[in-house]
């Protein structure tokens, strides 16, 4: 029975719903509803995600979608619910943990299931509010469009929607609510609780379940003589090489690679503390809390494998042989650097390979943290090169100015044979403008808590489309403030 037979006000989105993975079973979940906050009002939404998920043109003008979207109203159609997950944080075991937060409303008919994230207390909030505060959710908004901008995989955000209820953290903050869209929310962690429960056939009914909708051909596969559950974690290794060269290739650090933070689907997923690059810095930590380094920019792709291997021991009750398993993840070695080098010749703008390129890429690498170059301008600037040839912006970025002449010499001699108006097309649609630094966000949170939301509006409109120029804009593309490098970003959220 629906928890919202017995509501007779509720709101309708214009969408229809399906079961999905309440069909599981309750052994994976907890019908619950969301807990109310006083007055909301809109913060920020996306137009983009709206039309992805079909949501009627006219979506934000009811009070009742507002409500809706904050946790107060009810949704037509709905049953909503939290998931049970466990998980390895910061390396170590943490046992069972949940969505803690993050209320499911549902799936709709078109496959996106839509979270509610800071909807309040659940089953597994370990004794924390349930609640998500407007910095933290204003951040995870914008990055979540920003990442889909770049190409990169990644749950979506619809909107923001805060209240003035005080939520307490460091220092009292306000209250919001990030709707999240995505095809699915599963996770490593999702894995890891039955499987160190001993749980196996609610197991293999999770894996069943993920592989007949997002993995189907892993039923078919000639893979490890048909074993569907070894080729699965083959895919999903696949998936998250794939993700993490993107992620090393534009820069973006994600502060808190947990494997409870690891999408099964190879989505950038749980925008806490994450960071694009400024000055480049392999070594750089963004993550005030990560002591340790653990998480730091060069340690991303290790830190997945690591999370994948964690993966394939939750799967090895259902693959059946562990050397199976560990050819399972012996892809991900290949996948990950591959990756990679195509990532890094799109952004020299070398249509195919050639003997040279990994000693091209790995020489301006090496340029740019030994200065640590500003990683966004250095490769804008460098796609302007290629289009009008003018190489001073690009040479004032170094002191070693003889050490970049003899690289771009190279690399020079490199485009020689092909026309500079491709490659300076490839360029500029590999190397964004306009990113989502610590500082941009910081500027639009402290405009939002007096209440002024147009600095995320602005920010938005830009990182939808961060290729492009926006005349007018170039403030957003510009240096980082030397007062950027005081913010620290946490696990506090």
């Amino acid at each position: 029975m629906s928890l919202l037979a017995e509501d007779t006000a509720v709101a309708d989105l214009g969408l229809r719903w399906k079961l999905g993975f309440p069909t599981l079973g309750p052994a994976f979940l907890t019908e619950l509803r969301p807990t109310p906050l006083p007055d909301p009002y809109w913060v920020g939404h996306s137009e983009a995600a709206a039309r992805m998920l079909g949501l009627p043109a006219d979506w934000r003008q009811s009070d009742s979608t507002l409500s809706a979207l904050t946790g107060n109203l009810p949704v037509a159609g709905t049953q909503p619910f939290a998931t049970v997950y466990s998980g390895h944080q910061f390396g170590v075991w943490a046992g069972q943990l949940g969505d803690g937060r993050a209320i499911m409303l549902g799936e709709t008919e078109g496959g996106l299931e839509v979270q509610l994230k800071g909807a309040g207390r659940t089953p597994y909030s370990r004794g924390a509010d349930g609640r998500a505060v407007l910095r933290s959710s204003i951040r995870e908004f914008l990055c979540s469009e920003a990442m889909h901008g770049l190409g990169i995989p990644t749950t979506r955000a619809l909107c923001v929607t805060g209240s003035d209820a005080r939520v307490y953290r460091e220092v009292p903050e306000t209250a919001a609510v990030v709707t999240r869209v995505a095809p699915s929310f599963i996770r490593f962690g999702h894995f890891e609780h039955f499987a160190a429960n001993q749980r196996d056939a609610e197991l293999r009914a999770l894996a069943d379940y993920v592989i007949d909708r997002h993995y189907p051909a892993c039923r078919t596969t000639g893979r490890f003589n048909g074993n569907a559950y070894a080729a699965f974690l083959e895919a999903v290794s696949e998936r998250t090489a794939a993700l993490l060269a993107q992620w090393q290739a534009v820069g973006f650090c994600h502060g808190v690679m947990n494997t409870d933070n690891m999408s099964i689907l190879g989505l950038t997923i749980d925008y806490g503390p994450f960071q694009f690059l400024d000055g480049f810095d392999p070594r750089h930590i963004c993550n005030h809390s990560d002591a340790s380094g653990r998480y730091a920019f060069n340690q991303q792709p290790n830190v997945a494998y690591w999370n994948l291997f964690c993966l394939a021991q939750a799967l090895l009750p259902l693959i059946g042989d562990q050397e199976i398993a560990v050819a399972a993840l012996e892809s991900y070695k290949t996948v990950f650097p591959s990756e990679f080098e195509g990532r890094m010749r799109a952004k020299l703008g070398l249509a195919d390979a050639a003997e040279g390129d990994r000693a091209l890429i790995e020489g301006v690498l090496k340029l740019l943290v030994a200065e640590k170059v500003d990683y966004t301008i250095f490769w804008r600037r460098l796609s302007q090169h290629m289009a009008d040839g003018n190489a001073e912006p690009v040479g004032d970025l170094f002191l070693d100015r003889a050490g970049f002449d003899a690289w771009l010499l190279s690399f020079s001699q490199r485009h020689a044979q092909a026309p500079r108006s491709d490659a300076a097309d490839s360029m500029f649609k590999s190397n964004p403008k306009y990113v989502l630094r610590n500082h941009l966000g910081q500027q639009a949170i402290e405009a939002a808590s007096q209440k002024d939301f147009s600095a995320v509006a602005t920010l938005l409109a830009l990182l939808e489309t961060p290729f492009e120029e926006h005349p007018g804009a170039d403030a957003y593309a510009g240096f980082p403030p030397d007062w950027a490098t005081t913010i620290e970003i946490s696990c506090s959220s």
